[in-house]
């Protein structure tokens, strides 16, 4: 009976604990506490992020439902209904003061070189944590948070750990770099071991893993490193859970890669050793700036899905990491509906018509690969009717979402390329399959549906001049003008011609 009774007080315990309480029995305490989706601590009840509508600039902050609970989901949905959001600061829970907002140009010579990153949608990434809905960081490429003045973080040598909730089939490979942790205060590469965060993608160019990945990685700073050497780490294994524990630590002479299943079972331990044996790794020369998105001169054509995650002072100890572990399984992540509005189906044929006041009969069609808007009438020609005419199927890039097939020319899409839609052939590429990917919602007017770019989700489809784009709201390209937006993203979806 006292034996029933001791695992009975355990997992209530567990249920009250927040992983940075976990942390901080163990010794180790949070110094940076980041998520939208829950509280990370059983007694906080502050804000969790903000967001920025698109309608007139105001913001407002999340908090969760009670301390120590899931975000209010509902309170942002209110917010936001019939505009855009996007996440403009994710709060620090640990009190320490170290809040992540748009991260500054760096010293990449990159796609923001010149400008501030973007920001993220704050609703392209739904989830539910206990049945509960809230949001997650879908992070595209050219979006990146930072904070560059720290309170507490590790420096130089220091011992530090981590863990990022991650969606574990969101990545991609070329790009650079999918990061949270600690980087350089200038957002330049200051040199080998100038960085200590986790990655998660499949990029060959340094470490890898076993299979063809994504795995979860150390960057270092000019290195991604699955284990001591800058190659092969057959221990660290291909990922392919929904939702995805991260883990990196290390201390002098000692670093560690571990992970999980987010949503069940325990961590595994990956790599756990020497530093890399190339120079400048050991001793580190740690920062302590903060970073999501993107590495730490600020090189962001990377993409992934951020829900939680913390740094802590002090080397964490594998039991302490194995009981936040069981935290996040218990909070209970499962997956929402990435659409919304108007019921779209699979297999259907339709067409496309623009709400916009006098451009209400003019419907999506194509001219070889452009993708403009046409007047299409029941007396218009065969070939017209059908070059406006779409086939849907499952998304090819993401099967929540949807793919638009031309109905005639074989084996082509709609797709994005360079913020234009065009009608491409399918490439197999992963990133035809992305950018051809597309989440139907409520449309912005109140009419129809807008169509949101599923890799790209600030940009929906939108007429501008008759020409077709996925467009942001506000964004700095002339069809991003905030003028008639809500119209022109809203289109009302019927049958096909033919």
């Amino acid at each position: 009976m006292r034996s029933s009774l001791l695992v009975l007080s355990s997992a209530a315990a567990l249920a009250i604990a927040g992983p940075c309480d976990i942390y901080a029995s163990g010794g180790t305490p949070c110094v940076a506490a980041h998520s939208t989706t829950r509280a990370l601590y059983s007694a906080f009840s502050g804000s969790l992020y903000q967001v920025k509508r698109g309608s007139d600039g105001a913001t407002t902050n999340i908090a969760p439902l009670s301390a120590g609970g899931v975000a209010n989901a509902a309170a942002q949905d209110s917010f936001c209904s019939g505009t855009t959001c996007l996440i403009t600061i994710i709060y620090d829970q640990s009190g320490k003061g170290n809040h992540l907002t748009q991260a500054p140009p760096g010293g990449f010579k990159g796609p923001a070189a010149n400008g501030f990153d973007n920001l993220a949608s704050a609703t392209a990434a739904p989830v539910t944590l206990g049945g509960h809905k809230a949001y997650g960081v879908f992070v595209a490429p050219g979006t990146g948070y930072r904070n560059d003045a720290t309170n507490g973080i590790a420096k130089g040598d220091a011992a530090e750990g981590m863990y990022a909730v991650l969606d574990g089939t969101h990545f991609n490979g070329c790009g650079c770099c999918f990061d949270y942790g600690n980087a350089e205060t200038s957002a330049k590469d200051t040199g080998n071991g100038h960085m200590e965060a986790i990655y998660f993608g499949n990029n060959k160019v340094w470490g890898t893993g076993s299979g063809n990945g994504p795995w979860i990685m150390a960057d270092l700073e000019n290195g991604l490193f699955s284990g001591q050497g800058t190659k092969l780490n057959s221990g660290d294994p291909t990922q392919t859970s929904r939702f995805l524990t991260a883990v990196v630590k290390g201390q002098p002479g000692l670093w560690a890669i571990r992970g999980g299943n987010a949503a069940s079972g325990s961590l595994s331990t990956y790599y756990s050793g020497g530093r890399p044996t190339v120079g400048g790794y050991s001793p580190m020369s740690k920062e302590g700036a903060i970073i999501l998105g993107i590495g730490g001169d600020n090189s962001n054509g990377a993409q992934g899905t951020f829900y939680e995650g913390v740094m802590t002072t002090g080397y964490p100890s594998d039991a302490t990491e194995n009981s936040v572990q069981a935290n996040i399984v218990a909070a209970g992540y499962g997956t929402s509906s990435l659409v919304g509005g108007p019921a779209i189906n699979i297999n259907s044929t339709i067409s496309l018509r623009a709400t916009t006041a006098g451009y209400d009969t003019r419907y999506i069609a194509h001219n070889g690969a452009a993708v403009n808007t046409q007047v299409v009438t029941s007396s218009s020609t065969n070939a017209l009717k059908l070059s406006a005419s779409w086939t849907v199927v499952p998304g090819l890039g993401n099967s929540g979402c949807i793919s638009l097939q031309s109905r005639d020319t074989t084996g082509s899409y709609l797709r994005h390329s360079n913020f234009a839609l065009q009608v491409s052939a399918n490439d197999g590429s992963q990133a035809f399959r992305e950018d051809a990917t597309f989440c139907p919602e409520a449309g912005l007017n109140g009419q129809g549906n807008t169509i949101r770019s599923w890799s790209h989700p600030t940009r929906f489809f939108r007429h501008f001049n008759n020409n077709l784009y996925v467009s942001s709201n506000g964004g700095v390209h002339d069809f991003d003008a905030t003028g008639a937006f809500n119209d022109d993203v809203s289109f009302v979806v019927s049958a096909a011609f033919a």
